[in-house]
C-alpha cells in the first residue's frame, strides 16, 4: 500500500484515525503495531514475517546487550545483532548482485536466486541496528516492552522509505507523546502538501521520464531533458513522501526528524549532502564515518573513511554498479571540496556554485536511474553529443514544449521562493487573515484534485521502493 492511493486515503486512514482516537491511551500503540502490519501486509504479505522476525531480533538483543552490559557478552550479542541484520539484508537485496559478477569474472554459469526485494528492508534494518548500538554505547535506555518497540520499527508512516528514525528520536514519544489539535492540523496540512508533491508533480514528472525512456528520436536535447525531469521527480517524490511521513507521524503525536530542506538551492556538494536524505546521512556519520575516525585522523585515513561511507551510501541505494559509482563520484567530490577547492570555491560567486552543484546532481542521477552502468554511460555520452544522434530532435522539442509548466512548476518548488512570499504576504494583517480563511479550502482543493487524478488511474511509482 502507498499513501498516495485511493485504499490508503478513503478506507485505511480513516479507519485507523476512528479507532486509533477512540481507544484509551494504553491501547494506542498496540493499535498502530496491529494497522502498520496491515499496511505492510497489504504489500509484501509473505516478507510481513521477515518485518516482524527482524523487530523480535532487535528487541531482543537490546535486552541481551542490556542485561549484560559491561561485559564481553555484551559486544558479542552487538555483534550478533549486526551480523543478523546485515546478513539479512544481503542476502535478500545483494545476493543476485554478488552471483552476477562471480558469473562475470570466474566465466561461471550460477543460477540467479528468485527472491524479491522486501519493500523497506534498507530503512527498518538500519533503524533496528541504531537501536542495538545505540544500547551498547549507553546512550539510549532498553526497551523492555516488546509491543512498543516492535511498533517503533514498524510504524507505517517511515516503514517503507524513511525518513530513518532513530530510537533516541522518539523514545519518550513511545509512551509519553501528546496529541493536540494543533499538531494533528499541522499534520494535515503537512501530509497534503506531500501527497500533492507526489502526485502533482512527480507522477507528472515520471511521464516526461518515461517518455525520454521510448523515444524514437533521440537526440542531446532530450538526453538532458530526461535528465532534468528525472532530477526533478526524485526530488517530488522523495520529499513528498518524506512529507506525508512526516505529517502522519504528527497526527499521531510523532515528531520525525526532517529528510530535506531544499536541496537544489546548495552551492557546493557539501551543503547538497547537508540538506539531502539527512537522516541517511547523520547514519552513516554516526555509525560508520565517526567509529573510522571520522576527520580526526591523518590525510590518507580521511580519504579512506569517506571512500568507504560514500562506497557504502551508493550500496546501499541498490545492488548495482551504477549505484557505487555514483557513490563514489560523491565521495570524491566531496574530498576535493575538502581538501582541494575548499577556499577556492568560497571565492567564486553563489550562482556559478549553484550551476555547479546542479551540473554535478543531474550527471549522478542519470547514473542513478539508469538500469545498469552501461545504460548509464551511454545516457551521459548521449547528453555530451559522444552518441550518433543530433543535438534537437522534433520530438524533444514537443515534450520540452508540453512539460514546459511542470519542468518550472519544479524548479520553482524546489526552492523556499514560494514559502517566503507567503510568510512575506502574511505579515500583513489583513493578507493574514484571508489566507487563514482560505487555507481549509485551499487543502480540500488540493485533496480534491489529487482524488481526481487517482481516479483517473493515473501512473503512480514510488521510486524509493527500489531500494
Amino acid at each position: 500500500m502507498v499513501f498516495s492511493s485511493l485504499n490508503f486515503l478513503y478506507y485505511f486512514l480513516p479507519i485507523l484515525l476512528i479507532v486509533y482516537f477512540s481507544v484509551p491511551s494504553r491501547f494506542k500503540n498496540l493499535v498502530l503495531f496491529s494497522f502498520s502490519l496491515v499496511f505492510y501486509f497489504y504489500g509484501e504479505p509473505v516478507y510481513s514475517i521477515l518485518l516482524i522476525g527482524s523487530s523480535f531480533s532487535g528487541y531482543l538483543h537490546g535486552r541481551l546487550i542490556h542485561a549484560f552490559k559491561g561485559t564481553n557478552l555484551a559486544k558479542t550479542f552487538l555483534i550478533s545483532s549486526i551480523v543478523v541484520g546485515l546478513s539479512l539484508l544481503g542476502f535478500f537485496k545483494y545476493s543476485n548482485f554478488f552471483i552476477e559478477n562471480i558469473n562475470t569474472i570466474f566465466k561461471a554459469d550460477l543460477g540467479l536466486i528468485g527472491i524479491v526485494l522486501p519493500i523497506g528492508i534498507s530503512f527498518y534494518t538500519f533503524q533496528v541496528l541504531s537501536y542495538t548500538i545505540d544500547i551498547y554505547r549507553g546512550e539510549v535506555a532498553v526497551q523492555k516492552n516488546a509491543l512498543d518497540f516492535m511498533m517503533y520499527v514498524a510504524l507505517f508512516p517511515q516503514l517503507i522509505a524513511g525518513p530513518i528514525v532513530r530510537y533516541e528520536t522518539i523514545e519518550n514519544q513511545l509512551r509519553g507523546r501528546l496529541h493536540t489539535f494543533s499538531d494533528v492540523a499541522y499534520g494535515i496540512r503537512r501530509f497534503t502538501i506531500g501527497l500533492a508533491k507526489k502526485v502533482l508533480v512527480a507522477n507528472t514528472l515520471a511521464e516526461l521520464v518515461v517518455h525520454f525512456e521510448n523515444a524514437q528520436q533521440p537526440s542531446v536535447l532530450f538526453f538532458w531533458l530526461g535528465g532534468i525531469a528525472f532530477t526533478l521527480q526524485i526530488y517530488f517524490d522523495f520529499s513528498g513522501y518524506s512529507d506525508m511521513a512526516l505529517g502522519l507521524g504528527r497526527i499521531f503525536g510523532f515528531k520525525f526528524p526532517e529528510n530535506f530542506r531544499y536541496p537544489y538551492i546548495a552551492r557546493s556538494i557539501t551543503e547538497f549532502w547537508r540538506r539531502w536524505h539527512i537522516s541517511l546521512g547523520m547514519w552513516f556519520r554516526r555509525y560508520v564515518y565517526i567509529p573510522l575516525g571520522g576527520n580526526r585522523v591523518d590525510k590518507l585515513k580521511l580519504i579512506r573513511n569517506i571512500l568507504i561511507v560514500w562506497f557504502l551510501t551508493g550500496f546501499w541505494h541498490g545492488a548495482a554498479w551504477n549505484f557505487i559509482i555514483w557513490g563514489l563520484l560523491y565521495g570524491i567530490l566531496l574530498l576535493m571540496e575538502k581538501l582541494v577547492l575548499k577556499e577556492a570555491i568560497e571565492r567564486i560567486p553563489g550562482i556559478i556554485r549553484h550551476v555547479y552543484v546542479m551540473f554535478v546532481v543531474v550527471i549522478g542521477f542519470v547514473l542513478f536511474n539508469a538500469e545498469s552502468l552501461a545504460e548509464g554511460l551511454h545516457n551521459l555520452g548521449g547528453m555530451f553529443g559522444l552518441l550518433a544522434v543530433p543535438l534537437v530532435s522534433p520530438e524533444a522539442l514537443y515534450y520540452l514544449i508540453s512539460y514546459s509548466g511542470i519542468i518550472l512548476i519544479g524548479v520553482i518548488g524546489s526552492t523556499p521562493l514560494i514559502a517566503k512570499i507567503i510568510e512575506l504576504l502574511r505579515t500583513y494583517p489583513h493578507v493574514r487573515r484571508a489566507t487563514d480563511m482560505m487555507e481549509p479550502v485551499f487543502y480540500i482543493l488540493v485533496l480534491l484534485l489529487v482524488t481526481g487524478n487517482l481516479v483517473d488511474g493515473s501512473f503512480n511509482p514510488f521510486i524509493y521502493f527500489r531500494f
